[in-house]
């Protein structure tokens, strides 16, 4: 599936959800399903500043495309990061780098539904995924 296409469902899964309450929950579910990361991914290197929680984000590239594990010790953290790997884990770096994520997740709403400095955080996820894309393109 293209980026455009996991984002499609994404929204369909997340307007059949309705409420905010909903929508948190089921990102929460999200991270519940994230492998555990491997304690060589989890260092100082790999955590992304500007977060509320501490979240890891540690890139794999295999051939042209990029691999992401990930994990936090907050819940909802630990969802946002599971959501941004759904849609950018196995892309390649110029499909990374064309995805516009800020209008993404503003029509999933997500940003609106968090307190600023979890957006914050989530747009920290994403500089750190773009950085990836850059420094491997």
């Amino acid at each position: 599936m293209t980026l455009d296409d996991t984002l499609s469902q994404l929204e369909e899964e997340f307007d059949l959800l309705g409420d905010w309450e909903g929508r948190i929950e089921y990102v929460i579910d999200l991270g519940k399903g994230l492998q555990p990361l491997s304690e060589a991914d989890r260092t100082e290197a790999n955590k992304v500043p500007g977060c509320a929680a501490q979240v890891w984000l540690a890139v794999h590239p295999s051939g042209d495309r990029l691999w992401f594990a990930a994990d936090s010790d907050s819940a909802i953290s630990k969802g946002n990061v599971a959501l941004l790997l759904m849609l950018y884990s196995g892309r390649t770096p110029a499909e990374i780098l064309a995805f516009d994520a800020r209008a993404a997740l503003d029509r999933l709403g997500l940003p609106q539904a968090l307190t600023r400095q979890r957006a914050n955080g989530l747009n920290a996820m994403v500089g750190r995924i773009r950085e990836a894309a850059l420094a491997a393109g």
